[in-house]
């Protein structure tokens, strides 16, 4: 959640910390810093807020410094203040360091330092650490005679109970940076004569293709002449520098207001992308290179468990409707976060698939990790190359959509309904799908990016409803069958960038309670295309006019019966059934973003929420 940039090389450290700390924005944070060694001592400066004030704070600051460590904090442990901003220091000044991720034992930790003279000053899990290895460092083993950097680390980190991505200086070793990953991202851009370390790609990309992925529980110590590896047990291991799979053009605005817009409108060439290569029309099948191995596993499948979180896992809803409708398999979908606490039956014959844009959701990886350990094959539906998922589960598919910096998810969900899409086909196929049907599914699905590119010729219109309602702050989304999953995902959107309360629901569910919500201009977004339940949500729709509620309707082009009944009547091609919520889930998702808009917030920086959630 938190962001993370270390720099070493010959340039000046702290304009190239900064401009990485501005692309790591759309991660969420509510404080920033930077640290700076020069002349073998460290200058730290932070403070509460955008990275736009932690700038004005500094810009009148010279400095040579060409090492340093910057951070953007989410937080958690303590109040978002200067105080608790990072980077945190150890009690005698020499370690500093940025942290991402959770210490859990840090109240055990912190009472025993306190018991050993240690002072603090903050209220993080954070400091507990720096001063852990202050404390190391400054009383070094009888096998650590020299007062090593490296070793104060690892000490520190072999008793810490938690997940950390961590860059760590010392002014001793005014010339060293040492990172180190459990459970949260790190990544070692290699570039000329310089490294930069970052929790994300994005902050890389201006100075180098080349990087080195950590895994948990490794370290990397990296100074002027190159680096090193090994694990945090102090063996030595070889990393393979490995590109990066997108380039700096791909997180630049190009013109849009807003990072969500621009990932709206990228959808028809990102879903094309997401899709090249892999509908064999010629074969009449679906090609998943990254499944190949397991394909007669999943075809044997028993039973199919969907783990996720937020906007992946009403995707998920989407291919609990596919797969079984499709392949004929059971399918559950689990919230990760609660499947991680569960005992779950998972026998022999059961599949799981982990959904996640990131591939760094710790719910969704801790839900892995159990699955794993009980003997289920994990396969991943992630966006983000070499990521920890990615990386982690025994098989996978890529979304390929480009990088997603809108922390409302746009483009990556209309992917992975189309990766469940592509699944469910395939096994279907596999199983009893004749090949007419099968081409049929083909066809439709190959014209899905067609289909939304004439749903955003229509934003204007959409804009025009959103600003008539936005000022209301209560919605209902409303859809059956497939659609029920992107009433669910319409609403989200509009909770997260535009902070209206909206409830997603099956729209035969109303009845049984929320229709008390109903009351005059109360704005109901129905997603009411033409299929098999089509008739029963017409009379959905007039149980709201009757209340004085007002109607938005998402409605198959050519509906002309539909207009007696709605408000306002939002037009989207007309596609078979299992198609329609990569169509249907754009217009609510223009929606969302000009009602954000016309109420005046930032899209791409809602409050209190991250990107990528990397803690519990």
């Amino acid at each position: 959640m938190c962001g993370i940039v270390a720099y070493i090389g010959k340039k000046k450290a702290r304009p190239i910390l900064i401009e990485g700390l501005k692309r790591l924005e759309y991660r969420g944070y509510d404080s920033a810093g930077v640290a700076l060694i020069e002349k073998n001592a460290i200058s730290i400066v932070k403070s509460k807020g955008r990275i736009a004030v932690l700038e004005d704070l500094i810009k009148e600051k010279t400095d040579t410094a060409t090492v340093g460590i910057g951070h953007t904090r989410w937080a958690t442990h303590g109040e978002p203040n200067t105080v608790n901003a990072h980077p945190h220091s150890d009690f005698t000044g020499k370690i500093s360091l940025v942290h991402n991720g959770i210490i859990e034992n840090y109240s055990t930790l912190k009472q025993w330092l306190i018991k050993e003279g240690v002072a603090f000053k903050s209220q993080t899990d954070t400091e507990v650490l720096a001063n852990l290895i202050g404390y190391f460092y400054a009383k070094p083993s009888e096998n650590d005679s020299n007062h090593s950097f490296e070793k104060a680390v690892q000490r520190a980190l072999d008793m810490v109970v938690g997940t950390y991505g961590l860059a760590i200086i010392c002014d001793d070793c005014p010339d060293t940076i040492i990172a180190a990953k459990k459970g949260s991202p790190l990544i070692l851009g290699v570039g000329q004569n310089e490294y930069i370390i970052a929790s994300d790609a994005s902050a890389i990309v201006e100075h180098t293709q080349q990087a080195v992925y950590l895994s948990d529980n490794e370290m990397a110590v990296v100074n002027n002449s190159g680096f090193y590896t090994k694990t945090i047990d102090d063996i030595n291991i070889t990393k393979e520098v490995k590109d990066i799979e997108f380039s700096l053009d791909a997180i630049e605005l190009n013109g849009y207001e807003h990072y969500m817009l621009k990932e709206i409108f990228e959808q028809p060439t990102a879903l094309s992308t997401c899709l090249g290569g892999r509908i064999d029309t010629v074969n009449n099948k679906i090609v998943l290179g990254g499944i190949a191995n397991l394909t007669r596993e999943l075809t044997r499948a028993k039973k199919f468990i969907i783990t996720s979180c937020g906007t992946a896992w009403h995707a998920g809803l989407i291919g609990e409707y596919l797969i079984e409708q499709i392949a004929r398999i059971p399918v559950e979908v689990e919230y990760a976060s609660e499947l991680r606490y569960r005992n779950p039956i998972i026998e022999d014959g059961t599949f799981v698939i982990a959904i996640s844009q990131s591939g760094e959701t710790a719910d969704t990886l801790a839900a892995i990790e159990m699955c794993k350990e009980r003997g289920a094959v994990v396969m991943g539906a992630v966006n983000v190359v070499g990521s920890t998922i990615a990386r982690t589960t025994d098989c996978g598919v890529y979304l390929r959509v480009g990088p997603e910096i809108g922390v409302a998810s746009t483009k990556a969900f209309t992917a992975q309904v189309a990766v469940l899409t592509m699944l469910a086909i395939e096994l279907g196929r596999r199983k009893h799908v004749g090949p007419a049907q099968t081409a049929a599914y083909l066809k439709e699905l190959q014209a899905v990016p067609g289909k939304i590119a004439s749903v955003l010729n229509m934003a204007e219109h959409i804009k025009q409803i959103a600003i008539e309602y936005s000022a209301e702050n209560n919605w209902l989304f409303m859809g059956r069958g497939l659609n029920y999953p992107v009433a669910l995902e319409g609403a989200l959107k509009l909770k997260e960038i535009s902070y209206i309360h909206a409830e997603g629901l099956p729209a035969a569910e109303m009845k049984h309670g929320p229709i008390a919500l109903i009351s005059k201009g109360t704005p109901a977004v129905f997603v009411a295309t033409r299929g098999s339940q089509y008739e029963k949500i017409i009379g959905n729709i007039e149980e709201v006019r009757a209340r004085g509620g007002k109607t938005i309707v998402v409605a198959t082009q050519g509906d002309d019966e539909i207009k007696r009944c709605a408000d306002h009547v939002i037009y989207v091609p007309d596609t078979i059934e299992e198609m329609q919520p990569m169509v249907n889930i754009v217009p609510l998702q223009i929606l969302a973003y000009y009602a954000a808009v016309h109420r005046g917030y930032d899209v791409d920086k809602p409050r209190n929420l991250a990107k990528s959630v990397t803690v519990e």
